[in-house]
């Protein structure tokens, strides 16, 4: 009892000698602590449950999950357009090898065949139901008329070329002439319109062939999605505008999907889509919470450091220096932020996209893409919370500012090095030499051609003759010891 009443003195004294004054200092000197405390400090000093990290650890897995799921459908999207630029490049151009030459499809070299490269588009595009595998077929208008295959060929004005006097007359004004007729009666052109493909080869500088075509992506039914619809724009390129005697074809297409306007479908592909929208959904509403907490966060940070600056206003007369300052700004917490904002955004496309409302893949990979990298970027400051980690993150942060000013000083050297390089030597070097190897000299040919000789460790039973002795088993020696060096 003593005891109780002695330590009821002694706090008596010790709350007389804390003036309000001293109990507002000590209560910022509190939770300034407790500010710059990592989460596992904060749960041992109040109890308080880090739910900015779980929110966090959960987000990272539920966008990650989700990145994975649209990336899968978007890889079947692209591939989708990546085999039927190839299965165009094999029906419309004749002589196609699978591979292109560099940049273009392929080259010819005669008048004859330019006109038989050209004619076969007309006949294959004719046919076209009966040759293609894929699901395409000739495209419609709003009156349901196929739309008309074009044939345009650009060619200057006026122009007399005498190479062997040396001399030429050329108007540079191009003129373009088209013709536009029906799918299925392409291959008649030429009989119909013998003038208009009479070409003069000297004036001409390209002939562009363009149609429209109509796919139904039905792959992505494997993945339980709904099919999307696609239009091709096609055009191919007769390019002669270097008059070099090679005359460049190209296949260009622009593919553009659309939601099918009357479809139905029978099995689990829209139950799954019900469930990726509901996924989708729960993804943005964490992304929600996390904004909020890490908003209200910043809230608190800043009321912190108005607390700070105006104590320190009032008893020391200054301001707190920048340094201090830019400590309560935590730039995580707007890392965050930013990341979920992309979230969101990328999410409500993704939910358009299954929802066949909108078929925007590439803007919403890039939403998608850039928050996730955002969100695994955010992991680092919870790695900063331990020592070894600390240390190398504390490294990094001090090098940033140097190790970027020495990219500027080298991408300045390297940009030097590009365009000399690409007004030297760019003219004389082929792409080629990258895929196929540089051309053989004279001394690589002539090692080409060397006979493989017996290797000496392959020899036979007759090559080598037994030497026995006294204290051994019999051995077995080569008989020639000339050694025959093969590079």
């Amino acid at each position: 009892m003593e005891l109780l009443v002695r330590y009821l003195e002694r706090s008596n004294s010790f709350s007389s000698a804390l003036t309000p004054e001293v109990i507002r200092e000590e209560r910022l000197r509190d939770d300034l602590k407790y500010y710059f405390m990592s989460p596992c400090e904060k749960y041992r000093a109040r109890r308080h449950i880090p739910w900015k990290m779980g929110v966090q650890i959960l987000k990272i897995v539920m966008i990650t999950t989700q990145l994975v799921f649209f990336g899968l459908n978007n890889q079947l999207v692209v591939s989708y357009k990546e085999e039927n630029t190839m299965a165009l490049k094999n029906l419309f151009i004749k002589g196609y090898s699978g591979v292109d030459e560099d940049d273009f499809s392929i080259a010819v070299y005669t008048q004859r065949d330019v006109y038989d490269s050209l004619f076969y588009v007309l006949d294959q595009y004719s046919q076209l139901g009966e040759l293609s595998v894929g699901a395409i077929s000739y495209a419609e208008d709003e009156d349901g008329l196929l739309l008309p295959l074009t044939v345009c060929k650009e060619y200057y004005k006026r122009g007399s070329l005498k190479p062997s006097d040396e001399a030429y007359d050329i108007d540079a004004q191009l003129e373009t002439l088209c013709m536009e007729h029906d799918p299925r009666t392409a291959n008649q052109w030429r009989k119909q319109n013998s003038s208009f493909f009479d070409l003069d080869f000297y004036r001409l500088v390209n002939i562009k062939v363009t149609f429209n075509l109509k796919g139904i992506n039905l792959q992505t039914v494997r993945s339980r999605e709904l099919p999307d619809c696609y239009s091709f724009y096609v055009m191919i390129t007769f390019d002669n505008e270097s008059h070099s005697g090679k005359v460049k074809l190209y296949l260009d297409i622009d593919a553009e999907s659309s939601a099918c306007q009357d479809w139905k479908i029978s099995g689990t592909a829209q139950k799954n889509t019900h469930y990726l929208l509901v996924f989708d959904g729960f993804v943005i509403l964490v992304c929600i919470i996390s904004t909020t907490l890490c908003t209200r966060s910043i809230i608190l940070a800043v009321r912190l450091l108005q607390r700070f600056s105006q104590f320190f206003q009032e008893h020391f007369d200054r301001k707190v220096c920048e340094d201090d300052q830019k400590e309560f700004l935590n730039g995580w917490y707007v890392l965050v932020i930013v990341s979920d904002v992309l979230t969101i955004i990328g999410s409500i496309l993704k939910m358009e996209i299954q929802a066949k409302s909108l078929t925007s893949y590439d803007v919403c990979s890039i939403f998608l893409g850039t928050s996730t990298l955002l969100v695994w970027v955010g992991v680092i400051r919870y790695l900063g919370y331990f020592q070894k980690y600390n240390v190398l993150i504390l490294t990094m942060k001090a090098a940033f500012p140097k190790v970027l000013r020495f990219c500027c000083c080298a991408g300045m050297i390297y940009l030097g090095y590009t365009f000399c390089g690409w007004i030297v030597l760019g003219p004389y070097h082929e792409k080629k030499y990258q895929s196929d190897g540089f051309p053989l000299t004279d001394l690589q040919k002539f090692l080409r051609e060397h006979k493989d000789f017996p290797v000496v460790d392959d020899f036979s039973e007759k090559d080598v003759e037994p030497k026995c002795s006294t204290f051994c088993c019999c051995k077995r020696f080569p008989v020639n010891d000339d050694i025959i060096l093969i590079s």
